[in-house]
């Protein structure tokens, strides 16, 4: 049985929607409350079992690679004021994973990206997971994804329900029920105008795909907003091999939405049992205000 041991994770756009905060500082290292974002995407990676991460990377995406690297100096001043927790915290940062980084030289979309990991990857199965998804559940959302690859030994794109007025800002699929939470795949269209989706289910930020869409990416051409599109790819790929979706469990946050960062930020800290009362009296005074 082919097991899943690499995940690419594309963190090589500009991150226009949030400037001026992206102009210079990555957009996947806003934190949402004191963890970049970026940070709780490789947390997924390797809680799921994934050895092995490449991050694609363009010009100014250094902070990036400093996050994810030791650091001498901030480890020897933590343990001198004998911050043991905090020392603790910062050492797992660069420990959870074994990670690499290919940068991406043209911004030609997610298919061109994931292109640029190819040499990695090799000739096996392998995860991507989109930093502008992130997911809370109790299980990890790709370990969910894995599981069903394990059963299925085919592609797997994750998949929820959308709001039928959202349709038009995802990858759409038109699948059959097969199993429970999990569809055998006849098409899937790249961002649709309402009336022409399929359906309302949405690719959101989590696959796992065989080596042949590399191939495939290498002679795709421009499609939506000229860009190198995964859907595509896929659309391709369909012809040749099965591709299954599921329906994984989780609340999903949209990261590359102003108001789903603000979301996710919120919820986040009402979790955390040294923020969630002072938060909760604050939202509740503030809403009388406001």
């Amino acid at each position: 049985m082919k097991k899943i041991r690499k995940a690419i994770i594309p963190a090589a756009g500009l991150g226009t929607r949030f400037l001026p905060a992206t102009k210079a500082t990555p957009k996947e290292m806003l934190p949402v409350v004191d963890t970049p974002a970026i940070q709780y995407i490789v947390e997924e990676a390797a809680q799921s079992g994934i050895q092995d991460i490449v991050i694609i990377s363009g010009r100014g995406k250094r902070a990036i690679e400093d996050h994810f690297d030791k650091s001498y100096e901030l480890e020897d001043v933590l343990l001198k004021h004998n911050k043991i927790a905090e020392l603790e915290d910062i050492k797992s940062i660069s420990d959870m994973a074994n990670i690499y980084y290919v940068r991406q030289k043209e911004a030609k979309g997610l298919g061109h990206a994931i292109h640029c990991a190819k040499t990695f990857i090799g000739n096996e199965p392998f995860a991507v997971l989109l930093g502008d998804d992130l997911v809370y559940s109790e299980k990890p959302c790709l370990s969910q994804l894995i599981k069903a690859y394990e059963q299925y030994q085919a592609s797997i794109v994750g998949v929820q329900s959308v709001d039928k007025d959202k349709v038009s800002l995802y990858g759409i699929i038109d699948g059959e029920e097969i199993a429970p939470k999990v569809m055998k795949v006849k098409d899937m269209v790249e961002k649709p105008d309402k009336a022409a989706a399929p359906s309302n289910v949405a690719i959101l930020g989590r696959y796992i795909l065989e080596p042949e869409i590399f191939d495939i990416l290498e002679h795709q051409k421009p499609g939506k907003n000229g860009e190198i599109q995964l859907t595509d790819a896929l659309r391709t790929l369909l012809t040749i091999q099965d591709i299954y979706s599921y329906e994984f469990d989780g609340i999903r946050y949209d990261l590359g939405d102003k108001l789903g960062f603000v979301q996710a930020t919120i919820e986040y800290a009402l979790r955390r049992d040294d923020l969630k009362d002072n938060l909760k009296a604050y939202l509740k005074d503030i809403s009388k205000k406001l």
